[in-house]
């Protein structure tokens, strides 16, 4: 099991990569963890009752920040009759499988993916739930929180919603859509699981899907009632040019204006992808303090095109990274969505468009801003105790570690965290989850992915 916040003492740490604008780094110094907070960083502390962790060789972070993600898709990845469309066709090929959706799914999906993030050094999530089919009873909100809890994830859960099915001009199957009414009554209950404290371990986000799914009224509306319970606000935007046709043909405008229209803008608002942005609208982000969410792997697996990020970051925009669904990923590993971040941008903008430095601004501090969580993305004195250590003694890092941090984005084979704290708790150690048993989280995922194939058609004679 995994220990407790208690006291923890990580010693002699090799490189300690504090995370703050000057991008400071330290070696050989101690950091002291007393219940969820870091309360001290120094030369030689005194060990006292703390556990002590030997970082002698370690390479250590803050935990990394996903912005967007939809977890359920861990497990749907790879499918076959998917692998090269893009997004419409994609969701369009996908939803007769998520129309078997149940809350064993819902659960057994964010336990996967949370796992993932927890191997590689991410300690905070959000997740943009928008799959709520009205014949299932089940309070989705609430098993998602529960099962990031289990793992000892600090979660922002989404209360998305689907409101316009194919019958009413929208691209999700009927089935798969909820009444708006219904839908409002849902996120005013979902409210209630909302912590606003500084070291919250779980938040609450209203999220309907898409403008292609919900109408401008649900739009409105959600963004009334979350300002009026002190929530955050997220979907998908410009993620393509068939967004771009839909909302152009449907309502007379481009997708940010849309937005703008509905009340969609605002430092408590953050589009996932925002890959398909004029000049103007880059503008209007930044003037209204609007998010962000990158997700470069998503973007390049489904032909999406690239997000303007340095152009965002040069005019003040907030931005955060993803590493978006399992299945256009198709993996939650967030050192990876850094790297692919790193490398993306450099291929339109030259060697200099991004740094190592600017990455790991974006998945710390960056995502913190977006989801509002102001205690994490510093190692410091005072901020929430959430780490990434990497061990850097390994043939793949030999001859790279005049820049360890460098090092763990251009030159590992493996992305895998050795130790990860979140809240001062161990949750990994030693490359090993602590909080559940990885091999039945693997059986009951091969198991249940194999059941919503086989219901929806597909074949599955190369599962296990």
């Amino acid at each position: 099991m995994s220990s407790k916040p208690g006291r923890l003492l990580l010693r002699n740490i090799y490189h300690l990569v504090v995370g703050d604008a000057a991008d400071t780094r330290l070696r050989g110094v101690d950091l002291l963890i007393e219940g969820p907070r870091i309360v001290d960083v120094g030369h030689n502390l005194p060990r006292g009752e703390a556990e002590p962790i030997d970082c002698s060789t370690k390479l250590v972070l803050p935990g990394l920040v996903n912005t967007h993600h939809h977890m359920h898709q861990s497990l749907q990845r790879a499918v076959p009759a998917v692998q090269n469309a893009g997004l419409f066709a994609w969701l369009s090929g996908l939803y007769p499988i998520w129309q078997h959706l149940t809350a064993e799914v819902v659960r057994v999906g964010t336990q996967l993916a949370c796992a993932e993030l927890l191997q590689t050094g991410c300690t905070t999530t959000s997740d943009h739930h928008y799959l709520f089919p009205p014949a299932l009873d089940a309070d989705l909100v609430a098993v998602q929180l529960d099962a990031a809890r289990e793992l000892g994830m600090r979660f922002c859960a989404s209360r998305g919603s689907m409101s316009v099915g194919q019958s009413a001009g929208g691209l999700p199957p009927d089935a798969v859509v909820e009444d708006e009414d219904a839908i409002l009554r849902s996120c005013e209950q979902a409210a209630a699981f909302h912590d606003p404290a500084p070291f919250a371990m779980r938040r609450i986000a209203l999220a309907p899907c898409a403008p292609f799914s919900v109408s401008p009224t649900l739009l409105t509306r959600s963004a009334e009632l979350a300002r009026r319970h002190g929530l955050r606000l997220h979907t998908h935007l410009a993620e393509t040019v068939d967004e771009e046709r839909y909302c152009r043909e449907r309502f007379g405008c481009r997708p940010v204006a849309l937005m703008e229209r509905c009340g969609w803008l605002g430092e408590d608002v953050w589009f996932a992808h925002a890959v398909h942005l004029d000049d103007a609208e880059l503008a209007l982000l930044a003037r209204t303090r609007t998010g962000v969410a990158h997700c470069p792997s998503s973007n390049m697996r489904l032909g999406s095109g690239i997000c303007r990020v340095p152009e965002l970051l040069a005019r003040g925009v907030r931005v955060g990274l993803g590493v978006d669904g399992s299945a256009s990923n198709d993996s939650s590993d967030m050192v990876g969505e850094l790297r692919n971040c790193l490398l993306l941008h450099r291929v339109c903008g030259g060697a200099g468009a991004m740094t190592v430095p600017q990455v790991l601004a974006l998945a710390t501090r960056g995502g913190a801003s977006l989801l509002g969580w102001e205690t994490i993305g510093v190692l410091a004195a005072g901020w929430a105790a959430d780490l990434a250590v990497f061990e850097m003694d390994r043939l793949d890092y030999a001859g790279a570690l005049s820049d360890p941090l460098a090092a763990l984005l251009l030159c590992g084979i493996s992305h895998q965290a050795h130790t990860t704290i979140v809240n001062g708790q161990v949750v990994l150690r030693a490359g090993q989850l602590t909080t559940l048993d990885e091999r039945e989280l693997r059986q009951r995922a091969q198991r249940l992915a194999r059941q919503m194939l086989e219901r929806a058609g597909h074949d599955t004679r190369w599962m296990l």
